[in-house]
């Protein structure tokens, strides 16, 4: 970009600049993404986009969905070394197949924040962070999205929270969720803060569900279900469009800018044409 500046007269009148003033250079942006995360700028940004959905009518109030991905971090699988571990020597570590390897007893050298997790039995451990989304289920716009650090516990806990900032407590409202959330902690909290909780039942032989007949008999609870998945919409949009498959920074922090940019952008897409068709 910084090259483009030089020649390219698109580029200058986009930012201002006169044909012969001298570009900036490449180090100003590292400059001005630490004003960004000091100011809080992109977050500010991105609720600012939500407020202005609500005020066009275009978000529902009472009908929501959760749901949390993986977002693999920058760092390399062989960073992820001994804790102990401080030899600066990389001959000795790069070869760790058959070895154990945990996130008690390793970290990521590159990327500390990193945690080694897999999406499901048989599939390969990769060092990521948490994405948490919370949805409305009117047009599927984005209310919140999380980035933290990966743990068992950490969708529905980022579920709370976010339901906590955005939504309040109150009764009337539902919340949908995937079979994950079917624990009995989580379904007890919603209900405890006045929530429904449309979650999907996770019944195996060994455990049943904490959702029952009181909820699943409803027709809103179809209606949840069937309307959650398009948080999936969200994830993909996030990690081929956005490119947020893997990040480009390291840590949770610059991350979570990165991620509440692109959920300003995704929203803007989807108001811009859901004004046009009620137009």
């Amino acid at each position: 970009m910084c090259e483009q500046l030089q020649y390219n007269l698109l580029y200058r009148w986009f930012l201002d600049m006169d044909m012969v003033e001298d570009a900036f250079d490449h180090s100003t942006f590292a400059k001005n993404r630490d004003r960004l995360l000091e100011h809080e700028v992109a977050v500010r940004f991105f609720d600012a986009v939500v407020d202005q959905a609500r005020s066009a009518g275009l978000m529902s109030s009472e009908h929501f969905s959760v749901d949390g991905t993986m977002i693999e971090a920058w760092a390399s699988a062989k960073s992820f070394r001994p804790k102990d571990d401080d030899d600066d020597d990389h001959n000795g570590w790069s070869d760790f197949r058959g070895k154990k390897r945990s996130n008690e007893t390793h970290e990521s050298k590159t990327d500390p924040e990193a945690r080694l997790w897999r999406k499901g039995n048989g599939r390969e451990a990769k060092l990521c962070f948490g994405g948490n989304a919370l949805m409305e289920n009117r047009h599927g716009l984005l209310v919140d999205f999380r980035i933290d650090i990966m743990n068992g516990r950490l969708e529905r806990d980022a579920a709370l929270e976010m339901l906590a900032c955005n939504v309040g407590e109150g009764p009337g409202v539902t919340v949908g969720a995937d079979k994950n959330y079917d624990t009995k902690a989580f379904v007890a909290e919603l209900r405890r803060r006045g929530f429904t909780p449309h979650v999907t039942q996770n019944i195996t032989e060994h455990r049943g569900s904490a959702i029952d007949g009181r909820t699943t008999r409803h027709a809103g609870y179809a209606i949840s279900q069937r309307v959650r998945r398009r948080i999936e919409e969200i994830f993909g949009w996030f990690k081929t469009v956005g490119g947020l498959r893997r990040t480009r920074f390291r840590g949770t922090e610059r991350t979570q800018m990165a991620a509440y940019i692109l959920g300003k952008a995704y929203n803007i897409l989807r108001i811009s044409r859901l004004m046009a068709a009620t137009t």
